[in-house]
């Protein structure tokens, strides 16, 4: 299984929209206090639409005591400061997966990194850019695990409904 997990999140919106990912990829989410919103924020739960009964939420009081309860796993620590891409890292796929993303304004604090810089991921970017948003980082990492897992658990294809519900001069363009 994969698991995000956010440390000091503070946006609803990207939480929620992180949340609809973990529903979507069969991950659980895990969150570290403190959290720059409340659990019932209107933008939070927006953000996730109808998804919430489909992820696990885990709240914990600080970073600590979720390595504690979830020590033994493989754990990956996104940041710009990484000197590994995320893709050139093998996640196992014979136990759980940990990845672990820091707060939108500053990331995971260098004192944490120092102490497992073995195990850093960073996505590729120009160097003018100084990151990526928090929700679309997750959903790039998180898909490149289940990429090599062979998307285990997830339907690949899809099918047309027969359903024309588009309406508009464009499609005289295709």
């Amino acid at each position: 299984m994969i698991h995000i997990v956010l440390v000091e999140p503070e946006i609803p919106q990207n939480t929620g929209n992180i949340a609809r990912t973990c529903a979507a990829t069969g991950s659980r989410l895990h969150l570290v206090e403190p959290l720059g919103f409340k659990l019932e924020d209107r933008y939070l739960k927006r953000a996730g639409l109808d998804y919430w009964h489909m992820v696990e939420v885990d709240v914990y009081p600080d970073l600590g005591s979720l390595l504690k309860r979830w020590q033994g796993n493989s754990f990956y620590y996104a940041s710009t400061k990484a000197a590994h891409n995320y893709a050139e890292i093998r996640y196992p796929a014979d136990r759980d997966v940990f990845l672990v993303f820091g707060k939108e304004s500053r990331g995971l604090p260098e004192n944490l990194l120092t102490k497992v810089y073995d195990r850093c991921i960073r996505i590729p970017m120009i160097e003018e850019a100084r990151s990526l948003n928090l929700s679309n980082s997750v959903a790039i990492v998180t898909y490149e695990v289940l990429r090599q897992q062979g998307f285990r658990n997830l339907m690949e294809s899809g099918h047309l409904t027969g359903r024309d519900e588009v309406n508009g001069t464009w499609m005289d363009y295709v």
